[in-house]
C-alpha cells in the first residue's frame, strides 16, 4: 500500500536534516500512530541519497536485559571480515557506502551498523564495552563526513534499554545520551532520532536536566478528523475499489477516530464483512478488555514506583479518573493524581503528551469503551 499523508511531519524532518546536527530528536506519539512507518518512509523514499546514510537500530523485537544485548542490536556482524583494527574497517566501510553499491541500497531499507567480527569479539571480551563501541561509531561517522555523507542514526523504541546499567552502577541510557550529544551538539557529525510510543519514557527524558537544550520533540499523533476521512477515501479506493458514503465515513470515525491502523483494519474487513458488524465487534472487544482490567483491580493492589517509592492505588481512584473521560477526550494531567495517571499510561489506556501535559485515551475505541463501561 502506498504511504499516505504526513507531509507536515515529513517536511519538518527533512528541514531538520538540511541543517547542522545540533539536537537529539525524540519522535513520540500514541501507540500505532505511524511513527516508525513515517521514519522508514523518509529513509526509503524521501532522502537525498547523495547526502545521507541512515543507520536504523530497532529495539522492539529484542529482549534487551544487558549491555551485550544492546551491542548486538547496534551492529550487524561482518562474518567474512578478518580485520580487527576498527579504523581500517571503518575506512573501507565508508568507501563502500560512498560508492553507491548494493550495500548502500540495503542501508536505505533500515540496517544497523556493520562491524568486523574480530573487533566485535574483542569488544565482548572486555569488561567495559561501551567505550570501544562509541569510539568505533564516532570514527566511522567522521569518515563518512569527510567524504561528504551525513549519517542519520535512528533508534526505534529506545525505552527498551532504560533500566540497563553499566558495570552495575550508571545507566547505559545516560551514557548513550552523552555520546549522542557528542555526535550532535558537540561535533555535528550525525543526525539522531529516537522513536518511542512510551509516553512516560518521553516525560522522563523531557524532565531530565541532562538533556536540557540538547533535545527536541516531534509529535506523530493520530490523524485529525479531516485527514482521517481522506485516509478512508484513499483506502476505500485502494482496497475496495469504490467510494464510501459520508455516512459510512462518519460512522467509522465515531468508533475508531483517527488511528491509522484501526481505520485500515475496518476498511480491509469491509471486503468480506458488514460495516456495522465490524464496528460492533471491535467495540465489544475493547469493552471486554476494559471490564477485565477493572475486574482484576478487585483482586490485586495496583502499584506504581515514583522516585524509588512504591505507591499503592485504590480501585475507586482509578475508576473516578476514568470517569472524567466520559465527557472529555483530552484533559490536563493535573486533573488526575500522578500515581493514577502513571498507572493508566503504563496499562496503555491513556496517552500522555509530556510537552503540553495533556492526557487522552490511547484511541477513540478506548474512549468509546470508557464511556460505555463507566
Amino acid at each position: 500500500m502506498k504511504f499516505f499523508n504526513r507531509e507536515k511531519e515529513i517536511n519538518e524532518i527533512l528541514s531538520i536534516l538540511e541543517g547542522e546536527p545540533n539536537f537529539i530528536y525524540f519522535v513520540y506519539g500514541p501507540i500505532n500512530s505511524g511513527k516508525s512507518t513515517l521514519i522508514r518512509e523518509i529513509i526509503s523514499n524521501k532522502l537525498d541519497k547523495s547526502k545521507y546514510i541512515p543507520f536504523f537500530i530497532d529495539f522492539r523485537a529484542r529482549n534487551i536485559v544487558n549491555v551485550d544485548n544492546f551491542i548486538e542490536c547496534l551492529f550487524e556482524v561482518d562474518e567474512k571480515s578478518n580485520i580487527d583494527d576498527f579504523r581500517e574497517y571503518a575506512k573501507s566501510l565508508a568507501d563502500l557506502l560512498i560508492k553507491g553499491s548494493e550495500e548502500l541500497t540495503n542501508y536505505y531499507l533500515g540496517m544497523p551498523i556493520k562491524i568486523p567480527k574480530p573487533f566485535f569479539d574483542k569488544i565482548f571480551n572486555k569488561k567495559d564495552k561501551s567505550g570501544d563501541v562509541y569510539q568505533y561509531i564516532e570514527y566511522l561517522f567522521a569518515k563518512l563526513n569527510e567524504k561528504g555523507k551525513k549519517p542519520i542514526l535512528i533508534f526505534d523504541e529506545l525505552q527498551m534499554i532504560k533500566e540497563i546499567t553499566l558495570n552495575g552502577n550508571r545507566l547505559l541510557l545516560w551514557s548513550l545520551f552523552q555520546f549522542l550529544v557528542t555526535l550532535t551538539k558537540v561535533q555535528h557529525l550525525c543526525h539522531v532520532f529516537c522513536i518511542s510510543s512510551d509516553s512516560l519514557f518521553i516525560e522522563y527524558v523531557y524532565n531530565a536536566g541532562e538533556l536540557e537544550d540538547r533535545a527536541d520533540y516531534i509529535l506523530v499523533d493520530d490523524f485529525d478528523k479531516e485527514t482521517a476521512l481522506k485516509f478512508m477515501d484513499f483506502l476505500a479506493k485502494e482496497i475496495l475499489n469504490k467510494n464510501l458514503t459520508n455516512e459510512e465515513k462518519e460512522k467509522i470515525y465515531s468508533y475508531v477516530g483517527g488511528k491509522p491502523v484501526l481505520i485500515y483494519k475496518v476498511i480491509d474487513k469491509m471486503r468480506y464483512k458488514d460495516l456495522e458488524d465490524i464496528l460492533n465487534t471491535m467495540i465489544r472487544d475493547e469493552i471486554s478488555k476494559l471490564e477485565m482490567f477493572l475486574e482484576k483491580l478487585d483482586y490485586i493492589t495496583p502499584k506504581v514506583e515514583i522516585e524509588n517509592e512504591i505507591i499503592e492505588l485504590k480501585k475507586e481512584d482509578i475508576v473516578e479518573a476514568l470517569k472524567i473521560f466520559k465527557d472529555k477526550y483530552i484533559i490536563h494531567k493535573r486533573e488526575i493524581s500522578t500515581p493514577v495517571y502513571i498507572y493508566l499510561v503504563k496499562k496503555n489506556i491513556l496517552f500522555l503528551n509530556p510537552i503540553d501535559g495533556n492526557l487522552k485515551p490511547q484511541s477513540y475505541l478506548v474512549w468509546n469503551a470508557i464511556k460505555r463501561v463507566l
